[in-house]
């Protein structure tokens, strides 16, 4: 995991899958303004119907371009968020934080260590480099899935036209997209919300113990305004006192913003003058309890007199939310990853057996530490130098194979205990922190730029507007403090 410091704690504290969790200092007081993303923050989607349908719309487009998809379906378990595509090999990839690739999957078989090894013993993922695509929002799983699928069908000879792995890419990434950017998917979505929206009547107390509190609300989503006006009625109205709608929750509603360009770029805003959605020009600066479209960061900080760590950003896009904003504009930035409940339920469950596997981690450890004395002890013995061992070489060649015969044992006890952890939450790719027993790609992607993260907006309401979240202290291997940490998959480390 992540840095393990949650938000001040109390007799009703949530449970832990539930916690805010903090790797900078964050005090929530000095807050004048927290922002929001929508789509899966604070409005929830049942993400296995969500990306389905897109799945389905995706597919049939490319059925109509004579793609054999028949047969063909959406595998929620296919892809995972913080996967990367190698767009060179037509692999998907899961890597730690210093870029190794720990497991890898080309289309949809899972490669064995030795094929792993072949592909990327020499290589490093690097977000930099055009070759790799970060999967890093839950709108990523119909993608990847139907990706792999799609090098299935390339291997096969079986598209309408060739392609390399990269153009192959493009073009799935194409057709997904399209279906987020026209109008079918979120009008299947508008007509039948309660098919896909989580309700969370915790997140409008939330929100509204903030505005109590002082702060400014700001809504900055890339969805436009008839979607938003739908979707933020359905969630949250319901949860509001009185006649209040989820328009008097907000100082500012921006749609369409075109993060991450809004936060980068300079552009005009346009005022939605009209429930129906009808613009007009913005000739002055941003008014309270309006909603506009378009425009940019900079004039936000600058008609609210709010800016830099004065803002909290809240989203659910490692990039288009977090990465951007704070590297551009140094607000603060909260992470809503939605696994994380899954993931702290699965590891909490887990706990028996991970402490019978730390068991027998050490003792694996301490007789491979006697096994390498007993083998120094037998070199320098039959090499006649050193501090003479007490042991004759037939004595100590008797010793080691004891100790072999009894780590093969341990290892056989080992193996399917160190398997069963290399699966929680997913056969294929195993924890989302996780990568082998390091950090995962996300992680270092999490603690770089996510000031704090969490797995819902509502859980803030467990925090308070008052709360002072502190970073633990960094710990290093040498630490006398440091835990072990999980153990080693079955085979060791790379």
């Amino acid at each position: 995991m992540i840095h393990d410091a949650a938000a001040p704690r109390s007799a009703s504290a949530p449970p832990r899958g539930r916690g805010v969790y903090c790797n900078r200092t964050l005090n929530l007081r000095s807050l004048r303004a927290i922002g929001y993303d929508m789509d899966y923050t604070l409005v929830d989607y049942r993400v296995d119907a969500f990306e389905r349908i897109v799945y389905a719309q995706a597919l049939e487009r490319l059925g109509q371009e004579g793609w054999p998809v028949a047969g063909l379906a959406f595998d929620p378990q296919m892809a995972a968020r913080g996967l990367v595509i190698d767009t060179e090999l037509g692999n998907l990839v899961k890597a730690n934080r210093f870029g190794f690739v720990k497991r890898a999957m080309h289309g949809t078989r899972m490669l064995d260590f030795s094929e792993q090894r072949e592909a990327y013993a020499q290589t490093l993922v690097d977000l930099s480099e055009p070759r790799w695509v970060f999967l890093n929002t839950l709108f990523s799983l119909s993608e990847g899935c139907l990706y792999a699928q799609a090098v299935d069908l390339l291997d096969g000879g079986a598209l309408p036209r060739p392609f390399e792995y990269a153009s192959l890419y493009r073009h799935v990434r194409a057709r997904v997209d399209a279906q987020h950017l026209e109008g079918t998917l979120k009008a299947e979505i508008g007509a039948a919300p309660e098919r896909y929206v989580v309700l969370d009547p915790e997140a409008a107390l939330a929100l509204l113990d903030q505005k109590a509190a002082g702060k400014k609300l700001l809504l900055i989503t890339n969805s436009e305004w008839s979607f938003t006006a739908k979707m933020m009625a359905y969630a949250y109205d319901r949860f509001l006192p009185g006649d209040m709608t989820w328009r008097q929750l907000f100082d500012l509603v921006i749609v369409s913003a075109r993060k991450p360009a809004f936060f980068t770029e300079r552009a005009p805003f346009f005022q939605v003058a009209t429930e129906d959605g009808l613009l007009r020009p913005l000739t002055g600066p941003l008014e309270p309890g309006h909603a506009y479209l378009g425009g940019c960061a900079a004039q936000v900080e600058r008609d609210l007199g709010i800016s830099g760590d004065e803002i909290l950003y809240v989203g659910d896009h490692m990039f288009g939310d977090v990465h951007v904003s704070k590297r551009s504009l140094s607000w603060r930035t909260a992470l809503v990853l939605r696994e994380l409940e899954a993931e702290v339920a699965a590891l909490e469950a887990f706990q028996d057996i991970e402490r019978i596997l730390g068991e027998k981690m050490k003792r694996k450890e301490s007789m491979e530490a006697a096994l390498s004395q007993a083998r120094l002890a037998l070199l320098r013995r039959r090499g006649g130098y050193g501090p003479a061992p007490t042991e004759t070489p037939a004595e100590l060649d008797a010793a080691l194979q004891d100790l072999r015969s009894r780590l093969v044992a341990l290892d056989a006890e080992i193996a399917p205990l160190a398997k069963a952890a290399t699966e929680l939450t997913n056969p294929r790719w195993g924890l989302l922190t996780r990568a082998g027993n390091d950090k995962s790609h996300l992680v270092r992607q999490v603690e770089r730029y996510a000031d704090v993260y969490t797995s819902r907006v509502s859980n803030f309401l467990h925090a308070t507007p008052f709360a002072y979240f502190r970073s633990p202290r960094g710990s290093l291997p040498h630490d006398p403090s440091a835990p072990g940490g999980p153990p080693l998959e079955h085979g060791g480390e790379a």
